[in-house]
């Protein structure tokens, strides 16, 4: 049997895609491309927007023109939240929503399983990386965000299975893992453990040599736990905190659970913990979201003023998406999609040149990079412990391995 996977999504979705592959790996299943006419194709889907949506839905009724007898499974955010349109769709034989996921493998192979509250997952075909799900969920119900609705409550995996995985993962090579959740610092609800107890059993797997944080809200990371990272660990100096918005007023409407001036002061928290002469500067990444309900001119010049007063290396932007049944769909004073794609266009050319005077500031300084093994016409490329991405000629002595550089 040919079984083909295709992922839309975030990183979440990709260990959890590249967790059912090793399943139906084993179980005997040959893994090809989606052109190639497979016997079945499992479609991984997200809802994070409409666009997310109406992709997921695209890419179902695609495979099936590609083959129409084939059976397609179908998982995912939108699964979940749109399970009846998905379910109307032609071709699809099966529909499991996010908490169906540990059963996608089990119950299409007619195997016994158990019940399980979290799935684990982990991905793998990488040489370099490997992202490692140690949580699921998030208790906070922003007000534009659905991803409660979809992936429900905060929950964990246990630190004893969250290491015998990155134990699993180093022994097939791989020297870097970015943890991954939904609410990643969140870590500790379902079994009374701690984030910062989970990062310290991780820095003890031998043979993992760079670990990440993929992302982690401000509140969550703490003085003790910047400290620990800072005091001389596997944990690179590489920071994802979802801002948002530099506007109070709109954090509030949001229903975040900090304000600008806490936010500042974490940042600067870090890089006084973590920076000094001759050393690399922290890289920090921040989700921006444009055009919320009520957000006016004023509002987002407060935002590009802040975020080019704490100075972050990268900004993920992107625009509001009205989300049925969250709060913010109700907000009166929807902005207009030509005033979200300007302010997208406006930050995203604040976040080039944050991310050019990063990369100058560090120019000089010795690094170690993790090079990867994809040939691109001729060079590689590799990453440094801050994120910053060094191109060279291509040697395969070289890939997976740890070298020094100057930046």
């Amino acid at each position: 049997m040919k079984i083909a996977f295709l992922t839309l999504g975030c990183k979440l979705n990709y260990a959890e895609t590249s967790t059912y592959e090793r399943g139906f790996k084993e179980a005997g299943y040959e893994v090809v491309g989606w052109k190639d006419s497979a016997d079945i194709y499992l479609v991984n889907t997200c809802s994070v927007t409409q666009m997310s949506d109406a992709k997921s839905r695209n890419l179902i009724r695609k495979v099936h023109r590609v083959n129409p007898s084939a059976s397609i499974i179908v998982t995912g955010c939108s699964a979940q939240l749109r399970r009846e349109e998905i379910e109307s769709i032609e071709g699809v034989t099966r529909v499991f929503g996010c908490n169906e996921k540990h059963l996608v493998v089990p119950e299409t192979l007619g195997l016994p399983h158990e019940e399980q509250e979290t799935f684990p997952a982990y991905s793998t075909g990488e040489r370099t990386r490997s992202f490692l799900k140690v949580q699921d969920g998030c208790n906070n119900f922003c007000a534009y965000c659905t991803v409660p609705y979809a992936r429900g409550k905060s929950r964990n995996i246990p630190i004893c299975t969250v290491v015998k995985q990155a134990r699993a993962i180093a022994a097939e090579g791989v020297k870097e893992i970015v943890l991954t959740g939904v609410n990643t610092g969140d870590f500790g609800r379902t079994t009374g453990e701690s984030f910062l107890d989970l990062l310290k059993a991780l820095n003890e797997v031998e043979g993992i040599e760079r670990y990440r944080i993929s992302s982690i809200e401000p509140n969550l990371i703490t003085e003790e736990i910047i400290d620990w990272i800072a005091s001389g660990t596997k944990f690179q100096p590489h920071f994802h905190i979802p801002l948002q918005t530099g506007s109070d007023e709109i954090l509030k409407r949001m229903g975040r659970h900090y304000d600008t001036n806490f936010f500042a002061e974490r940042i600067a928290y870090i890089r006084k913990a973590m920076e000094a002469p001759g050393k690399p500067e922290v890289f920090f990444g921040i989700d921006v979201m444009v055009g919320l309900p009520g957000e006016t001119d004023e509002h987002f010049r407060r935002t590009c003023e802040f975020i080019s007063s704490i100075r972050p290396a990268f900004i993920h932007v992107f625009p509001y998406s009205r989300r049925p049944g969250t709060v913010a769909a109700e907000f009166p004073d929807q902005v207009r999609d030509e005033v979200k794609t300007s302010r997208v266009a406006e930050l995203e050319e604040l976040c080039a040149r944050l991310h050019a005077d990063f990369v100058e500031r560090n120019r000089g300084i010795k690094e170690k990079v993790l090079f990867e093994s994809t040939d691109r016409k001729g060079m590689m490329e590799g990453y440094t412990g801050n994120y910053i991405r060094i191109e060279r000629p291509y040697d395969p002595t070289l890939v997976g391995k740890l070298s020094d550089v100057t930046i």
